[in-house]
């Protein structure tokens, strides 16, 4: 239970902060956001630190003319907010003469879903950002009876990293972003604790202490495996023996707990049998290459890796349903499909060349003969050319030009 007075404190104290944002990079999700249709919320989610905040303050300049309530549940003024105190918070917003209602991080107030549904139910435009993918679960869907509109934002692209930095899109620009990242508060300090204590708040806050797990060792353990062998196979039942964890079921929370806070990524193997998707190993992906650098033990660079990671994040980007094709031991790296349709297929290598042209290649067509596709991409760091084989076109593409 909370006071009002001290829920009002929190209130003011919190708008004035937005208000002094910096309005920063305009984010390229902004127009996407700006028209949301009326009874519906809209809720955007992403990791911490990824710019939830600064679009929030671009989203009430660009869109919003009138009075508006903003409250960020994460402070330890309101933890011990329940479902009981909306009643205060309603008689706030009845003092305000406000209709729109933007909340971050809601879901640590459990039976949030109820009130926010009611305040649709009442005309309100409800705004959701947060940092847990359960923001956008199917179970919430159901919750609020489909009346939301979920997206996901990222760390700054490629194209938003050019535009923070002022560079043209260039090779000697893609190899610093492949170096720093997209997180836009380290990218303003370059400061390297930044991204440390955003892992530490992550590991910590968002995992360890809510689901009460005392060995921080190995979940510390597992994710800096994770981080150091991003675009590679992985299954819970191996693993389980590398971090020295009993149990295959641990690991697989701990993957759920990764990817609930947007840390990591998995891709199955396409398959038109749910269960072989399943039984199969996975494809991880870390989220930002420059917070890798900060958990990897790798000794070597291996930027094919890094370039694979930054290509699988600008095609979630495009809201693209991924999987990795391996038949027969041919191998390519994405499956790219849209509304249950297979769109583009793409392979990743950081440089084409003797030693892993006939392997890369054959991955690649073998997966357009199963799909019955005529264009295939290799998306390489710098090369920019064009074979047929087999009758069917390869175009190899720089990444900074493919996207």
């Amino acid at each position: 239970m909370v006071l009002k007075s001290t829920l009002k404190d929190v209130i003011e104290t919190q708008t004035i902060a937005v208000n002094q944002l910096d309005k920063g990079l305009e984010r390229l999700l902004l127009d996407n956001i700006g028209h949301t249709p009326k009874n519906f919320a809209l809720i955007i989610s992403g990791i911490r630190r990824c710019g939830k905040s600064t679009l929030i303050y671009q989203f009430i300049s660009k869109y919003i003319d009138a009075t508006y309530l903003f409250l960020n549940f994460d402070t330890a003024k309101l933890y011990t907010f329940d479902v009981e105190d909306f009643q205060i918070l309603d008689q706030i917003i009845d003092e305000m003469s406000t209709r729109w209602l933007l909340f971050d991080e809601i879901q640590v107030v459990e039976g949030w879903e109820i009130y926010v549904r009611q305040k649709i139910d009442e005309g309100y435009q409800v705004l959701i950002t947060g940092s847990n993918a359960s923001l956008l679960s199917q179970e919430l869907g159901t919750k609020l009876t489909g009346r939301q509109i979920t997206k996901e934002l990222y760390p700054f692209s490629f194209t938003e990293y050019s535009k923070f930095n002022t560079l043209k899109k260039t090779e000697e620009a893609f190899q610093a972003y492949v170096d720093e990242g997209g997180f836009p508060g380290y990218l303003k300090s370059k400061n390297i604790d930044v991204l440390s204590m955003l892992i530490d708040d992550i590991l910590h806050r968002d995992i360890a202490v809510r689901y009460q797990i005392r060995d921080v060792k190995s979940l510390k353990n597992l994710i800096v495996f994770l981080a150091t062998n991003t675009g590679k196979l992985v299954s819970a039942n191996k693993l389980k023996q590398v971090i020295g964890v009993k149990s295959t079921t641990t690991i697989s929370e701990y993957f759920s707990y990764f990817e609930s806070t947007y840390l990591v990524q998995f891709v199955s193997k396409f398959s038109y049998s749910h269960k072989v998707q399943l039984v199969n190993p996975k494809k991880v992906y870390f989220i930002d290459t420059g917070l890798q650098q900060v958990l990897s033990t790798s000794f070597t660079e291996d930027y094919g890796r890094k370039l694979e990671t930054i290509v699988y994040w600008e095609l979630k980007r495009q809201d693209k349903t991924l999987y990795y094709y391996n038949e027969k031991g041919k191998e390519c790296d994405f499956v790219v499909c849209k509304h249950q349709k297979v769109e583009h297929l793409i392979q990743v290598c950081y440089h084409l060349n003797r030693e892993n042209q006939k392997r890369e290649l054959a991955g690649l067509v073998d997966a357009m003969t199963y799909f019955d596709i005529e264009i295939g991409f290799i998306i390489t760091f710098n090369q920019n050319d064009m074979m047929i084989i087999e009758g069917k076109r390869i175009e190899i593409v720089p990444v900074y030009e493919y996207f």
